[in-house]
């Protein structure tokens, strides 16, 4: 089982032809000019799902904050806390 190079499973391991092991990020280099900063606001306070809906109108993109913020939220839901400066895609698709 191999994937290409624009895959999001293109650094995961797999296990017995058959499975995949656990997933490996593929955000591997974030440009500045590609990202903004903002501080969540106290109706984010762990939810990450819904500041996903409000800038991408997608609440199953909030993925996306734990892989562009991988240094600061070790817990994705957790972590998320009213205060917190992110880094944050510009835009997703």
């Amino acid at each position: 089982m191999a994937y290409d190079s624009n895959s999001m499973y293109r650094n995961t391991p797999v296990i017995d032809n058959k499975y995949l092991d656990i997933m490996v990020p593929t955000v591997d280099t974030i440009r500045s000019s590609d990202t903004k900063t903002m501080t969540l606001e106290s109706k984010y306070d762990q939810r990450p799902d819904k500041l996903a809906y409000d800038l991408y109108g997608n609440a199953k993109l909030w993925w996306i904050f734990a892989e562009y913020n991988q240094d600061t939220l070790k817990d994705p839901i957790i972590d998320f806390k009213s205060g917190l400066e992110i880094r944050v895609p510009k835009q997703f698709s």
